[in-house]
Parts: structure tokens; C-alpha cells; sequence
């Protein structure tokens, strides 16, 4: 029917309804408080993740790796003054050290006076080395020097260079030592200790490079695995003997 069809929009009103204003989106606009409290939670995310790292920086120097600064130069000229290593210390608590191995340790307790005990004496130059030393540990002051014999061994020093002898074995193996400093003449009284001595159950005996100036186990004695922090891992100071183990 004719009636029912709508009737078609005119150009005026097809042109008005284009033409109809568009209404824009705006945007709330942020107060000073809202910006204070961004800049707030920024600086605590900031100060937690700071927190955080530092935590695991400690917690790596006191289970994984810590490090050192040289402070003699009894390890010379493999470890001279003033260089820094990192020591491993989840290592020392797998296996224990090794013969060869550098290790950083805390010495018996009047090691700095060359006391030998248990039964407090000084060891005999020209004689046998120290075979045991003082019962108690100095845990202020850290040592660093070479395995060079461990428990059961059989071990004397001659002209600054380890002798040992493994528990099975029958004859004394000189030490494969390219990395020491030779006794000088002045020092040798103290590089000679050709009396054989057995290292106990437990204990390693240690040395410097420096053999003719090293303060070590020839004078204080060997030294309990207890004693032990960590075995040299790397060094990073100087750039010039960066390098490991």
C-alpha cells in the first residue's frame, strides 16, 4: 500500500544529520597527589630491588664466592701484593682442597709467632717441620698459601722444595714446582727441613710460593680442613693477571 512506505529523507536533512556535532573523549587530567604517589612507588620498587640484590651479594659471599685482597708477598710470584682473587667456598665443603691447590684458610692461633703445638715449642730449623698445630684457630686473621701434602702424607723440605710420600707408596716425590720462588742462599736455614714428619688425619699442609719467605706450615704446623674457607677461583685485579686456576 502507498501508505506504508516511509518517506525518503530530504538533501536539508540528509546534510544536518552529517553535519551533527562529534563528541570528543576527555580524559581525566591527573591531580599532583596521583604524580607524588607514582614517584613514591617507583623510589620503593627501586630501594626493594637494591635491597634484594644486595641480600644475594651477601649471601653469595657467605656460601658461594668471596673475595680477596693479597696482603704479603709469600705467594709471589704467582699472587703478588694488592692483587684480588675470588675464593670458592661450596667447593672447599664438596671435596675438600687437593694437593697443588690454593687455598685461603684461618691459621692456628700464634702462627704469626711461628708457635708449633700442641705443646707450644718453635720448630727446629735444619730439623723436622712442624707436625701438628695449637688446638685453637686465630678466626681473625685469613692465610693464603699452596697445598702441598695432605692427610697420611709423608712430607720434608729441602732447599725450599716439598718432598712427599702418599700413604701406599715407598719412595719421596719431589713436588712439580715450576710456580715458586727459589730459597735464596741468606734464606736457606729456613728452607731445609729434612726430617720427614707423617701429616694427621684431617690436616693439610700448607706453603707459599715465596718458600723463602713465606710464614707456613714448616713453622705453625698443618692445618684441619675446618680451618679451611675456600680454594682460589679466579683473579680480576690487575686487569693484567686476570685469569683462573
Amino acid at each position: 500500500m502507498k501508505g506504508s512506505h516511509k518517506p525518503a529523507a530530504s538533501g536539508k536533512d540528509s546534510q544536518a544529520n552529517q553535519d551533527a556535532p562529534v563528541k570528543r573523549l576527555t580524559l581525566p587530567r591527573r591531580s599532583a597527589g596521583s604524580g607524588l604517589r607514582s614517584r613514591l612507588y617507583t623510589s620503593f620498587e627501586l630501594a626493594l630491588s637494591l635491597a634484594i640484590i644486595g641480600l644475594l651479594i651477601v649471601g653469595i659471599q657467605a656460601f658461594a664466592v668471596k673475595p680477596y685482597r693479597i696482603p704479603s708477598g709469600s705467594m709471589e710470584p704467582t699472587l703478588t701484593i694488592g692483587q684480588r682473587l675470588v675464593v670458592n667456598r661450596i667447593g672447599m665443603d664438596l671435596d675438600g682442597p687437593h694437593v697443588g691447590e690454593i687455598v685461603v684458610f684461618h691459621p692456628p692461633e700464634g702462627a704469626e709467632q711461628e708457635i708449633c703445638g700442641p705443646t707450644p715449642h718453635l720448630a727446629k730449623l735444619e730439623g723436622a717441620p712442624c707436625a701438628q698445630p695449637v688446638a685453637k684457630e686465630d678466626s681473625s686473621v685469613n692465610f693464603i698459601k699452596r697445598v702441598v701434602a695432605g692427610p697420611g702424607d709423608e712430607i720434608y723440605i729441602k732447599e725450599g722444595h716439598a718432598f712427599r710420600k702418599a700413604p701406599g707408596t715407598t719412595q719421596f716425590i719431589a713436588e712439580k714446582d715450576p710456580y715458586i720462588a727459589p730459597c735464596s742462599p741468606a734464606s736457606l736455614p729456613e728452607c731445609n727441613f729434612p726430617v720427614a714428619i707423617k701429616v694427621p688425619r684431617g690436616h693439610w699442609f700448607v706453603m707459599g710460593d715465596n718458600r723463602g719467605n713465606s710464614d707456613d706450615s714448616r713453622f705453625w704446623g698443618p692445618v684441619p680442613t675446618s680451618w679451611m674457607i675456600g680454594g682460589a677461583l679466579v683473579t680480576f685485579w690487575p686487569p693484567d693477571r686476570i685469569g683462573f686456576f
